[in-house]
Order: C-alpha cells, then sequence, then structure tokens
C-alpha cells in the first residue's frame, strides 16, 4: 500500500491551508493508488455539468441576498475551477498556477485605466465600450478572419447566448432600431408558429418556437431587460404561487390532483391578491 507524503498530507488537515490546502486535497482525491475511485472517474464532459449547476446556485444565492450560502457555493464553484485544473495538470496541459496567471494577466491588460497609463475618468459605459474593443483585438490576434460572434460560448444557457450574439451583431449594425420594431417581429414569428402548429408541421413548430424565443430574448436586450434572469425571477414566482396552492388544498386534507382547475386557478388568484396586498 502506498503511504501518502508527508508534507501534502500536513497541507490538507491544515485548516489555515487556504488555496494550496484545497489543491492538495484534489490531488489526493485523483491520486490512482490513494484518491477517491468516484473522483478518478471523472473527465473534463462529466465535471462541466456540475461546474455550470454551481455557477446557477452561485447566483441563486447571490440574489436572495444569503451571504453564508453564497460562501459554501463559491467554495463549491471554487472547487470546480481546481478539478478542471488538475485534470489539466494530470494531461501535461497546463495547471491551476497558470490559470491564476492567465486571468491576471488578463485583468491588467484589460484594464489599461487602472494599471497602465490611461486616464481613470471614464463612465461605466466608457469602460465596457473599451472592454470590449480590447476584446475584440485579442480575438483578432487569435485569427486572420475573425467572425463578430467569435468567442461566444456555446456552452453558454441558451438565453444568455441569445443575448450575447445579438449584442454582438448590434455592434457592427446588425440590430432592430428600438423595441417597436422587435414587438412587430415578434407578431410575425408569433403567426409563423401558429401556421406550423396548424400545418401539423413538428420540425416546423420546434424551429419557429426557438425563432419566437431568439426574438423575446433580443426584446428584453431592448427593454435593459437581462431574459435569463427574468426567467429565473418568473420560475421562483410561479413556484411560490403554486406552493401557494399546494398550501391552501393541504388545509382541506387535498392535493392538486385531487382538485378541478377552476379551484386551482381560484386559489392562484388568492395568491396572487394576497402578494399585492402584502407590497
Amino acid at each position: 500500500m502506498r503511504v501518502p507524503d508527508p508534507e501534502p498530507e500536513m497541507s490538507i488537515h491544515a485548516p489555515e491551508g487556504g488555496m494550496e490546502r484545497l489543491i492538495a486535497i484534489m490531488a489526493r482525491l485523483r491520486d490512482p493508488a490513494a484518491g477517491c475511485p468516484w473522483d478518478l472517474e471523472q473527465t473534463f464532459a462529466t465535471i462541466a455539468p456540475y461546474t455550470i449547476e454551481e455557477a446557477y446556485e452561485v447566483a441563486d444565492a447571490a440574489e436572495r441576498g444569503d451571504m453564508a450560502d453564497l460562501a459554501d457555493e463559491l467554495g463549491d464553484l471554487l472547487l470546480q475551477v481546481v478539478y478542471h485544473a488538475r485534470m489539466a495538470e494530470e494531461a501535461g496541459a497546463f495547471d491551476f498556477t497558470a490559470v491564476a496567471r492567465s486571468v491576471a494577466d488578463k485583468m491588467v491588460r484589460r484594464h489599461p485605466h487602472v494599471f497602465g497609463s490611461e486616464r481613470r475618468d471614464k463612465s461605466p459605459q466608457q469602460q465596457t465600450a473599451d472592454w470590449e474593443t480590447i476584446k475584440a483585438a485579442e480575438r483578432a490576434g487569435r485569427a486572420p478572419a475573425p467572425s463578430a460572434l467569435d468567442g461566444v460560448a456555446p456552452g453558454l444557457p441558451a438565453l444568455t447566448r441569445a443575448v450575447k450574439l445579438q449584442n454582438r451583431a448590434a455592434r457592427v449594425g446588425f440590430d432592430w432600431p428600438d423595441a417597436g420594431a422587435v414587438l412587430e417581429k415578434i407578431a410575425e414569428e408569433t403567426a409563423e408558429l401558429v401556421e406550423a402548429r396548424d400545418a401539423g408541421e413538428d420540425a416546423g413548430v420546434a424551429e419557429e418556437f426557438g425563432d419566437l424565443l431568439f426574438v423575446m430574448a433580443n426584446l428584453g436586450r431592448h427593454l435593459g431587460v437581462d431574459p435569463e434572469a427574468a426567467l429565473r425571477a418568473a420560475n421562483v414566482k410561479f413556484t411560490r404561487r403554486f406552493q401557494g396552492v399546494e398550501t391552501a388544498l393541504r388545509r382541506s386534507g387535498r392535493t392538486p390532483d385531487q382538485s378541478r382547475l377552476p379551484e386551482m386557478e381560484a386559489l392562484w388568484e388568492a395568491e396572487k391578491c394576497a402578494e399585492r396586498n402584502a407590497r
């Protein structure tokens, strides 16, 4: 049986170990002789969904203002970075230090008004524009003929990616002039969806539904609304109100499947009314 090295072992059990402790823990988990069988089986592909999930849990904790939960979720997200870096180190690609160095270099490079000679008296809008200009220059340096859409990660949530693609296209002038024009396009896409449905075209329905969602995301962009955040809020609201309906039915010893739609709709409206009165 392999005996663990004493120095990393001490680091693993040192409460004040910080980042070094976490890196040592991950190295142990991935150790072929002394690690965890589950962790050893993981790959970039199998871990990636957990990374996305943890990012959403960070966003949820931040939105709720739960600082204790936020600290916990940020730790879970940091573990994901350490996990990916460890697997890359095992493959001889890069390690955690390279990850940290890369993002540090990027932050210095993209903040010339803080770390360079440029003036700091810029508006947030100008800073955002400068940031995007620097990013575009970086992309141009990596490819001979970049697309305006390069760098928008395919793995992003679909609504978020739609907005990012639309923002990129808008920077080169491909955009509707205002929200009114987008609303007209929504009416057009809705009519096309109805036409596909009436024709019984399943593939056409899916395509037109996707087009409608894409234009809805664009409407949010024109209205200054983050579609992803708005939908998350709508999900929370639906959950709260439906659970209120369940609670009301439970008082009479029933569940939703033992009720009828008109009764549940009345209870739903009562929940809405109670929310309005509580504001």
